[in-house]
């Protein structure tokens, strides 16, 4: 070979060690590093250029320059956990192929999605596999709810959606957002990897806990007993859970031997951030972007109120050919405000219907936009969603739109009674021995707060009862009236 091939040979070999990734398929990736190694930084040569042997050059990694013919088949090039074989593998597989039509529309639904998820898992160097796993968990429907409370296509639990910073208020859930759900499932899958070492046990911590994962393998141990995930003692959704994943990924991997329909995934995304500047109603800006509410609720899942705040909710997600769309008639609006509601913080606890009075609602209204379920009290502090008014031009705060939260308690029954003084007592005994307030035990029995009764003094009380039981007593009894005032329901009863 003449001395200027071997030069130009070994000047290809030496850049395309540099750009080679070292990290294998699999590992853990953190902020573009492995989860054990820290990021790798380019090697570029220095001084003269030595030939590279045969042997070194085989062990680089090689990539593809065929480009993926579709989303499935980039997903395909990146599996890299091992696989998982078995009666249950076999038995998920034989499920999901019997049922072509639910294949069929939970693809069709993740096709939103999957281009998104592929790209994060691809920049962490994690298996393209768990792009898979919200078929698994929600169908790959970004509203879903469990019976536990787990919501959004990664199936988080409040508690730990907060531990991965997302935000659960009055006006959002990024449970159900597209990207911040993404980023902390794949987030929580790379903690998981990096304490157990094993995907498959990951999974099982991610269904099951790590906690209950790391119990078993212990005690396991103990028994001397193997430590992998068919090893271990389980609930049985967990056990199912690593069958069902592999079941789809052995009918992704070939739809022609299990006769299987996957519907076309272009390799390219389907949506795009647009930011927003103002408050907008949701319908305002599905409009603005020419596509339909559904559609556009399907993108910005976690606005579960009619109203995107632009302070908490800075992006919304929008197709790719209707971003400009949006961008243009937005600027070009003109036909009054972009938000026809905002927020309003309770100053004391009041009913529904005085906070509705205070803000120019019907009661019922009130209850429907803000979720206000039959006999609850809205606490101070809680902040709900109310019709904005013509003359107001500023948008809702970032501190309210971040943590913004609405607390309900039972309205209070209670019933007229009356209870004998002991020997010394006062306004403020009487009301410690009830839980009550002098104030209250006061205006009653129309006396100061320093009173004093006589010993055997009828004192009158209101004191709670339950819901259920209003109008009933140890004796028979007659309702006067009936009156409501703020922070409770007063029924006066009267002997005969």
């Amino acid at each position: 070979m003449s001395p200027l091939k071997t030069l130009c040979l070994t000047l290809a070999v030496a850049v395309l060690a540099g750009c080679a990734s070292t990290g294998m398929p699999g590992d853990p990736v953190l902020n573009g590093s492995t989860a054990t190694e820290p990021a790798v930084t380019p090697l570029f040569p220095r001084g003269p250029l030595a030939p590279i042997g045969r042997a070194q050059a085989a062990s680089g990694a090689v990539a593809s320059l065929q480009v993926p013919a579709d989303l499935w088949d980039r997903i395909r090039r990146g599996f890299a956990m091992p696989n998982l074989e078995g009666e249950l593998v076999t038995d998920r597989e034989q499920w999901y192929t019997s049922r072509p039509d639910y294949i069929l529309r939970m693809t069709e639904r993740s096709s939103k999605y999957l281009f998104h998820i592929v790209e994060e898992l691809e920049r962490r160097n994690m298996p393209t596999e768990l792009a898979l796993l919200p078929y698994i968990e929600s169908a790959f429907n970004p509203q879903a709810v469990s019976s536990a409370k787990a919501a959004g296509m990664w199936q988080f639990m409040p508690a730990t959606g907060k531990y991965f910073d997302l935000k659960q208020n009055a006006f959002r859930d990024d449970r159900r957002d597209v990207l911040a759900s993404t980023r902390a499932a794949l987030d929580y899958l790379q903690k998981l990897y990096g304490m157990f070492g094993d995907w498959h046990l990951a999974l099982a911590a991610y269904n099951w806990g790590e906690g209950s994962v790391g119990r078993a393998i212990a005690k396991n141990q103990k028994l001397g007993l193997g430590t992998t995930y068919q090893d271990l003692r389980m609930p049985d959704e967990t056990r199912l859970y690593v069958p069902k994943l592999q079941a789809v990924k052995n009918i992704v991997a070939n739809p022609q031997g299990f006769r299987a329909e996957l519907p076309l995934i272009e390799n390219h995304p389907y949506f795009q951030q647009v930011p927003i500047t103002r408050d907008i109603d949701v319908a305002l800006a599905a409009k603005l972007a020419d596509v339909q509410i559904n559609d556009f609720k399907a993108l910005n899942p976690s606005a579960h109120r009619p109203v995107i705040l632009a302070a908490g909710t800075p992006l919304i997600l929008l197709p790719w050919d209707n971003a400009k769309v949006f961008q243009r008639n937005f600027e070009a609006y003109t036909q009054g405000q972009y938000a026809s509601w905002t927020a309003w913080t309770a100053p004391t606890t009041l009913s529904v219907g005085a906070a509705a009075r205070r803000v120019g609602m019907s009661e019922a209204d009130l209850r429907g936009v803000n979720n206000i379920p039959p006999r609850m009290l809205i606490k101070a502090g809680s902040t709900l969603l109310v019709p904005r008014t013509a003359r107001m031009d500023t948008d809702v705060t970032s501190h309210v739109a971040d943590n913004a939260q609405m607390t309900l308690a039972p309205e209070i029954v209670t019933r007229r009674s009356t209870v004998k003084a002991r020997k010394g007592e006062t306004v403020a005994s009487i009301a410690k021995r009830y839980g009550l307030s002098a104030a209250s035990v006061a205006e009653w029995n129309q006396v100061s707060a320093a009173a004093a009764f006589k010993l055997g003094h009828q004192v009158v009380v209101f004191l709670p009862v339950k819901v259920g039981s209003a109008g009933k007593s140890s004796g028979r009894s007659k309702i006067k009236a009936v009156r409501r005032s703020p922070g409770k329901i007063v029924i006066k009863s009267k002997k005969y």
